[in-house]
């Protein structure tokens, strides 16, 4: 499973990838034809805000949003995302974040929403107001949170209400969507990881989102440093107003105007939050071509191969004593299926193996999600058949 590369040059070990598209192992491998068009810009100048404005006409085709924006991963999109809410087109509260002292700066969000990806909407100086509670787990019936919970907590201060797309999550996007808009506040989606299906691109703008996050370093293999911030045209322009360099005399500020208006401007705007979340033409690039590349693929034929390398695994440990697996979405409701794979502690601890299997060389990582529960997964979306073969060899290895 070794092979010649600038990794060993360096002496740092390869990863054997089998718990998907993991920023911390990065995230997929990008397309060859994205590397090559990144080759590419990296041969001349130009105007970031006009391949920006490209890459929005791009975006907006492939979502069926107002506009779009290329941000460095999806996390940065929520950043942006959250200060394009709380300033709008207001220069002064823009040059004050993250301290905003003349905006409302609150972010409503249910209870069972919330992770570490706070931070983003937290960084840009949203004060985030936690609804809802943890009832569902009492087994009593109850709801985690009611629609009513995050229509009560909006106010005058609520600059937007944040959600993030799982397959578990509640209320609906749709439901959420209509008491947001009752009250005038948008609402931001983060759906960094929902990709495939390709129809989930337009999927959230088509229930109401006005700000969608998405990552371009996953699925749609685009650089790892990526992101896509799709939505309402005004509030694209205020995350693009943050984002670029702004250091211009007014008499020569001359952005493209299908992504700035200047006439509705009184001037240009300071060095914004965004500024330190620079994105290089050769990523914008890269990112275009891999969205172009990630909308011409074939989903169900992916989703097949997936199904069977996911059966493939399975059947290679089902033998060992030690082992008990299952393939979680074997209905094929699941765009990309795991293996699930239960540890007989009496044999090894699963934290153990798995991370004796992180210090092999070339390292192994499965996923490690489900620990507490002697339980690791398997993903086969970013492995090869070959290398399919080699988890399962490893994995056995540790098996009395």
């Amino acid at each position: 499973m070794t092979e010649n590369s600038i990794y060993a040059d360096l002496g740092v070990p390869t990863v054997i990838n089998a718990s998907g598209t993991k920023t911390r192992i990065g995230g997929s491998l990008i397309r060859e034809e994205a590397v090559e068009a990144m080759r590419q810009a990296a041969k001349s100048f130009v105007r970031i805000s006009d391949v920006q404005a490209c890459a929005s006409d791009r975006i907006c085709d492939a979502t069926g949003a107002e506009a779009g924006y290329v941000t460095n991963g999806a996390a940065s999109a929520l950043l942006l995302a959250a200060a394009a809410c709380i300033a709008r087109d207001d220069l002064g509260v823009m040059n004050q974040l993250p301290h905003a002292e003349d905006a409302a700066t609150e972010i409503v969000m249910a209870r069972t929403h919330r992770t570490g990806y706070d931070h983003a909407l937290r960084s840009a100086g949203a004060h985030i107001v936690d609804v809802g509670t943890n009832d569902h787990h009492l087994g009593t019936g109850a709801r985690n949170v009611e629609p009513w919970e995050i229509a009560d907590a909006i106010t005058d201060e609520t600059a937007a209400v944040a959600y993030v797309q799982k397959p578990f999550t509640e209320p609906s996007l749709e439901t959420v969507v209509d008491i947001a808009h009752e009250n005038d506040v948008p609402v931001i989606v983060d759906a960094a990881a929902e990709l495939p299906p390709t129809a989930n691109l337009s999927k959230f703008i088509d229930q109401g989102a006005d700000l969608v996050a998405f990552s371009g370093g996953k699925a749609i293999r685009g650089p790892q440093s990526t992101g896509i911030l799709a939505g309402r045209a005004d509030l694209i322009e205020s995350a693009a107003l943050q984002h670029l360099d702004m250091h211009a005399a007014e008499s020569v500020w001359d952005p493209p105007a299908d992504l700035i208006d200047v006439e509705r401007l009184d001037g240009v705007p300071r060095q914004g939050i965004g500024r330190s979340l620079k994105v290089g033409k050769e990523e914008l690039v890269g990112l275009v071509r891999a969205l172009e590349l990630f909308l011409e693929e074939d989903q169900d034929a992916l989703a097949e191969e997936w199904f069977d390398r996911a059966n493939r695994i399975a059947e290679g440990l089902d033998d060992a004593d030690g082992l008990q697996t299952s393939i979680m979405g074997a209905d094929k409701t699941a765009v990309v299926p795991e293996v699930s794979v239960m540890v007989n502690e009496a044999s090894i601890a699963a934290d153990s193996l798995v991370k004796q299997l992180r210090r092999e060389e070339p390292r192994v990582f499965v996923g490690g999600d489900d620990l507490g529960a002697s339980t690791f997964t398997i993903n086969p979306m970013c492995l090869t058949d070959d290398q399919a073969d080699y988890v399962v060899e490893r994995v056995l290895s540790y098996i009395d």
